[in-house]
Order: C-alpha cells, then structure tokens, then sequence
C-alpha cells in the first residue's frame, strides 16, 4: 500500500519546525511548502516546494499525492490586516482542496468559539477554519489557549531586567499550553488519522495560571526575582506598532488580548488537559532557563528532565544566579506575541 504523502507549512516556525521534526523521525513522507529552503533540516526524504502557502500556483504544484495538511498561516505582522494575514493566505489553499486528493487536515486555531465581539486575531483564525470545513476534507482544528513559548520572546528583558510584561492583570488566571504538546497532537493525528468529520480540539495546557504565579515559578527556576508588569493596552498596541506591525494587525493584538482579559478563553471549561501535559514549570526549565543562559533550548521536552515523559530529574545551574552581574536593556524591543 502507497504510504501517505503530508504535506506541511510553516516548518521553520515555533510549531511547524516540531511537527516536521516529529513527523521525519516516524518515517513519513514529508512535502513543505518554504519560502526559503536554506533554512530547513538537511533531510534526503524531505520534497521542497519553494514558494508562498498564499500563491495559488505554489499550491498546485504542492498538492499532487498529497492526502494530509498540516496547516498553519504565520500571521504575518505587516499585512493590512487578520483577514489578510489568515483567510487571505488560505484561499488558494481551500479553493484547490475539493479537487485534490486531500483527505485529512490538521490546523492550528484557538479558544473563542462563540465569542460575541471582534477578537482579533481569534476571530480571523476561526474563520478560516470554517473556510477549511466547508472544503470537503476531514478536518481537526487545534483550538490553543495562549502558548506559554511567547514568554520566551522577552528572555532577554527576563535576563537583564528580571521582569516580563503583559498588558494583562498579573492576578488573572488563564491557560496555556506550550507548543511541544501542540505539535505532539498535531503529528499524531497526521500520522494515524483514523478520525472523519469536522471537530474543534481545545488545548488548554496542564491548569490555569496568573502572570504572578508564573512569576515566582520563573524564579524558583531561574535563581532569582522574576516580576510580572502590566502594560496599558493602549501602550501594548502603540508598541506593536513600533516593532514593525500594521494599524490593522496591532489593533488585532489588542482586540485578542482585550477578548482573553475578558473571559474569552474561559468559554471551554469541560475539555480534557490529558493531551497537554507540559506544565509551566516544566516549559521553564527545558526551554527558559536555556535561553535565559544564552543557549539553544530543547524541541524535544521528553528528552527534558522536568518533562512529563521523563524521569530524570532537574538539576539546576548555578550560572542562574549571575543574571542579576549582567546589564540591563530596555525591553519594549524584545516584545512580540504571536
């Protein structure tokens, strides 16, 4: 029997890089669509198609043999807008599929269903996934809560300055999840899709978290004071602005994050936590601390010593405590939510 040939986007992303990786490491046959092939693995089994996910013609020369999708729109921060940025780099995609032999599609979306105002973001995402449930295919959207690998876009203000910012009350609990067990369900269900229809997976990650529990957690494991600081959001969106986004995307961030800090994530409260095992603590000792030290963190958390899927324990560094030796830098540049 021909084995199926995955067909994968954005595999040098945060997810997309773990999913791709999982997924060589099974044995299967991999295609990627990348706009620059430089920056992926050196892998003999891997087909290249170069190219732009939103090109129609990128995608016909994609889509051939192809029976699974790993979806995943990079949100890219300078189009005019979310729709632009998800349902605009979709529409070729979900316009080939009914003539495809495309089966089964696995994307990434996020909690919010059912919320009644603009979300930003959110509200773009969900939209694309009805684009791709209207396409014929069986299809699993992978609804995340917030992922907790964006805090360690602000390692460097973590290292130099002890302190993280959100424009969120510190005292809010929340879920998150971290990436590894996004691209652990992901890959899964790419390689044994055994599973018809159209459904919503929520990932809520291990439990709810406030920005000051995960303070204290971050200093438990770093050696020292880490501190959560809220942002207004006004100032949260003139930042966005600064670092590079358009008027539409960091009005977007605000309305997703303004959605969150309301309750929005909170919508689903009986999905099951088993699937997202990684805890915050966890996530900081494989992937903070090393970034923190100035050093490549691990994709694989079950090779992590705090990891749920290892016995190991953790033994940490007495280089932690230097941070506090090391200059401080402002930290609006190192800011970016994802």
């Amino acid at each position: 029997m021909e084995s199926a040939l995955i067909l994968l986007t954005t595999p040098t992303g945060d997810i997309g890089r773990r999913v791709l990786s999982q997924l060589l490491t099974a044995g299967a046959s991999v295609r990627v669509i990348a706009r620059n092939a430089s920056k992926l693995p050196l892998n003999p089994a891997l087909d290249v198609v170069e190219g732009s996910m939103a090109d129609a013609d990128t995608i016909a020369r994609a889509l051939p043999s192809v029976t699974r999708v790993f979806w995943l729109p990079p949100g890219d921060a300078t189009l005019p807008s979310p729709e632009a940025a998800y349902g605009g780099v979709s529409k070729a995609f979900c316009d080939a599929v009914p003539g495809s032999r495309v089966t089964h599609i696995v994307g990434i979306s996020a909690l919010g269903r059912g919320w009644p105002k603009p979300a930003g973001h959110v509200t773009a995402t969900l939209a694309v996934d009805d684009m791709i449930a209207n396409t014929g295919a069986h299809y699993r959207a992978l609804a995340c809560a917030s992922l907790m690998d964006n805090i360690g876009r602000q390692a460097e203000p973590i290292r130099t300055i002890g302190q993280f910012f959100q424009p969120t009350p510190a005292n809010l609990k929340l879920p998150h999840v971290a990436k590894a067990d996004v691209a652990q369900v992901a890959a899964d269900l790419l390689l044994d899709p055994e599973w018809t229809g159209v459904e919503t997976i929520p990932l809520l990650g291990p439990e709810d978290l406030s920005f000051d529990q995960m303070a204290a957690i971050m200093s438990e494991v770093l050696g020292r004071e880490i501190v959560a600081s809220e942002l207004s959001m006004a100032h949260f969106g003139q930042m966005m602005r600064e670092l590079g986004a358009s008027d539409g995307m960091a009005q977007a961030y605000v309305e997703m994050l303004t959605a969150k800090n309301e309750g929005m994530d909170h919508l689903v409260t009986s999905a099951s936590r088993r699937d997202t095992p990684t805890t915050f603590r966890t996530w900081c000792a494989c992937e903070l601390l090393p970034l923190v030290r100035g050093v490549t963190a691990t994709d694989d958390l079950g090779a992590c010593s705090l990891s749920p899927r290892s016995s190991k324990p953790f033994e940490p560094s007495s280089n932690s405590a230097k941070c506090n030796d090391l200059p401080h830098m402002p930290y609006p540049q190192y800011m970016r939510i994802c």
